[in-house]
């Protein structure tokens, strides 16, 4: 624990960031909300500034800073932020292409700032009790189901049908997840992609998926109502491990195993404290890169169009 905490700013007060950077910085004894870049109104006992820039000049004490903005104009913001000497958390997705992703990761490693471009289902509670149970068997098939309702996760954020989000912005979770599990070994073979007719991103998405021998199987989905859908199935040579509730929890031949109760933003900011203070950047691209080859590889289908009600 850090005996001062450090100073942060969040750039970008949209609903992930007040309903996670705030309460989790708030409850962390490592960090301390300094300020918001942001021209939307905000708590007023926190300063606010319009750019990165004014806000370095007005408080040189903030050190850090979450960008939780769309991802595009990603670049020039970290561009920005490194000028300021500013470590970065990046909410996810890191960028709004894989080559202004790497332009920014380049950025960093050339300078003396952390960066640290973050994947919050990666922190979820089951990932690594399910990475210890997978060690020792061989796996034999991956089934993955992600299916939520954009209406209730983004109501009316229409940024979200910018041409490469859409029901990747849920789905990049799973992605992020099964990397983690298998290692950037996975492999994209096929994709189709269902896009509505009204909108410049899909609405939903199959994909096939490798990681060497082992069949990986892929539904997304970003218009289920009701009950929300967040599970992966791994079958190996020594029972059948189940990832649910967006892999908070965790089920070994149906029969539940007991795991933490650790918010994944607490366990993500614990994890950028631990870069902070060592001064390590940690910049993971594999599932983002999934995510483009879905679109290079995909077969588009027009659906029907899409509306908020």
């Amino acid at each position: 624990m850090s005996s001062t905490p450090i100073p942060i700013a969040i750039i970008g007060i949209g609903k992930i960031a007040r309903d996670q950077h705030m309460p989790t910085i708030a409850a962390d004894p490592n960090f301390r909300l300094a300020a918001f870049v942001t021209r939307r109104d905000q708590p007023d006992d926190v300063p606010r500034f319009a750019t990165i820039t004014e806000m370095a000049k007005a408080m040189p004490e903030v050190k850090a800073i979450a960008i939780c903005t769309p991802p595009r104009g990603r670049l020039e913001l970290v561009r920005e932020a490194i000028a300021a000497g500013l470590d970065i958390m990046l909410e996810k997705p890191p960028a709004a292409t894989i080559g202004e992703a790497q332009a920014l990761a380049d950025l960093a490693a050339a300078s003396d700032v952390v960066l640290h471009a973050t994947w919050h289902s990666r922190e979820a509670a089951a990932v690594e009790p399910a990475m210890a149970w997978l060690a020792d068997r061989t796996i034999h098939k991956v089934s993955i189901a992600w299916k939520e309702d954009v209406r209730v996760w983004h109501p009316g954020q229409e940024w979200i049908w910018e041409s490469g989000i859409g029901v990747f912005d849920p789905g990049i979770n799973a992605l992020s997840v099964l990397t983690k599990l298998l290692g950037s070994a996975v492999l994209l073979e096929t994709a189709a992609l269902r896009f509505p007719s009204n909108r410049d991103a899909p609405i939903a998405a199959d994909l096939t998926l490798a990681a060497g021998p082992i069949p990986i199987e892929v539904a997304f989905d970003f218009d289920q109502r009701g009950p929300q859908t967040w599970d992966i199935v791994i079958e190996t040579d020594r029972g059948t491990l189940t990832l649910s509730a967006g892999a908070s929890k965790m089920a070994v031949d149906g029969t539940a195993v007991a795991v933490a109760d650790d918010p994944e933003y607490a366990r993500l900011y614990r994890r950028f404290h631990h870069l902070v203070t060592t001064r390590t950047s940690d910049v993971d691209f594999s599932p983002f890169r999934l995510v483009a080859d879905a679109f290079m590889l995909g077969k588009r289908e027009t659906v029907g169009a899409f509306d908020w009600r």
